[in-house]
């Protein structure tokens, strides 16, 4: 028979092992709250998916994670959110990677690559590239090279992105000079001002206030349901949708890398996939919400839709292009992506340009024949 004290001894050790499975259950299963600061204010048509991305997480997880996206100015500027995340003030932030290029400026070829890198490189080729090409990786290695505690996720490609609004028709590049213009910061704002365009950067909730001001009087910020969200179409009725700074956007989620370490294997794999799955489903909502957004500025706006001048393009992709290679001769990191992109666009490019210009006649024989 077995002595009391060896059936206590084993009786003790069984409950202790359950212990320690239930513990390391519970703590697997426990939620964890990521709060996202956007660059945006809640209205904010952006804000849509990053809550379409949360959901999906909080399914993908059985609920352990759950995402709080906070507006502009919740806790920090958005000038300052992604500081922020990387001292762990916040956990993650909600912004373009190309707000980031004084940090370095290989940020651009990320979040906004001029002129479709000067290669060609529109937004569904550029998550090709992103997810094939070798992009996740270098884009993954931005971080270090910035030297910030933070984990990135693509979320949301938008483009091409309309050239912008105007209080009157312009016919020519001497016509835009006119205008103190909104553009986004770093490279893309920076070519604008090379070709002879005033350049004033300026966050989204900025530009209605300035345009009322006239503190500018013309701006670009996307594509007609996020611009006529901010509601530029009250005060400009000009709109022009061809436009090159901005053919490639990408806005991303970047987490604290203490918080990313700290989730398990399955969480990280969900917010990855979700992520993943955020670009196709972004690319789908835009194209029916710009949709329904432009019909409803020219039909009961009043906004008039003009073809950009034709002497914009050559002078902005040659200065586009003259600013790359400024900044590959700078910075080795920005060599090696933009290397990376001209690489793949060797490849890529020759046949989807060929079968996307299937696609715009196809799309211009249904418009003229209406």
């Amino acid at each position: 028979m077995l002595k009391r004290s060896n059936l206590f001894a084993g009786g003790m050790a069984g409950l202790s092992m359950l212990a320690t499975l239930l513990s390391t259950a519970g703590a697997a299963f426990a939620e964890v709250t990521i709060r996202v600061q956007s660059v945006l204010p809640t209205k904010a048509d952006e804000i849509v998916m990053v809550k379409d991305f949360a959901a999906n997480v909080a399914a993908l997880t059985n609920g352990e994670i759950k995402i709080e996206v906070l507006p502009d100015g919740a806790i920090v500027s958005g000038r300052d959110i992604l500081d922020a995340v990387d001292k762990g003030l916040v956990e993650a932030g909600f912004a373009w990677t190309h707000y980031w290029s004084g940090k370095h400026p290989a940020a651009m070829l990320f979040g906004s690559p001029v002129a479709g890198a000067g290669v060609g490189i529109d937004n569904i080729a550029f998550i090709s590239w992103y997810m094939n090409g070798g992009g996740r990786e270098l884009y993954d290695q931005l971080w270090d090279e910035m030297g910030l505690n933070i984990k990135g996720l693509m979320l949301q490609p938008v483009g091409p992105e309309a050239l912008g609004w105007f209080k009157e028709p312009i016919e020519s590049m001497e016509d835009f000079r006119q205008y103190r213009f909104r553009t986004p910061p770093g490279i893309p704002g920076q070519t604008y001002n090379d070709i002879g365009v005033a350049s004033v950067a300026m966050s989204g909730g900025d530009i209605l206030p300035a345009l009322e001001k006239g503190v500018i009087d013309a701006a670009e910020w996307c594509c007609p349901k996020p611009d006529s969200v901010f509601g530029f179409q009250k005060v400009l009725k000009h709109y022009y949708l061809q436009g090159l700074h901005q053919v490639v956007v990408n806005a991303d989620m970047y987490i604290n890398k203490d918080v990313w370490n700290k989730l398990t294997d399955h969480q990280k794999k969900a917010m990855e996939v979700a992520a993943d799955a955020s670009l196709i489903r972004s690319l789908s909502y835009r194209i029916f919400e710009n949709g329904k957004a432009l019909k409803d500025l020219v039909e009961n706006w009043g906004v008039i839709l003009h073809d950009t001048p034709e002497d914009y393009f050559p002078l902005y992709m040659n200065a586009a292009k003259a600013s790359l290679e400024k900044n590959s001769k700078e910075n080795a990191f920005f060599k090696q992506v933009w290397d990376s992109q001209k690489a793949f666009a060797e490849i890529a490019v020759p046949f989807w340009a060929g079968a996307q210009t299937s696609n715009a006649k196809l799309g211009k024989a249904f418009v003229d024949g209406k």
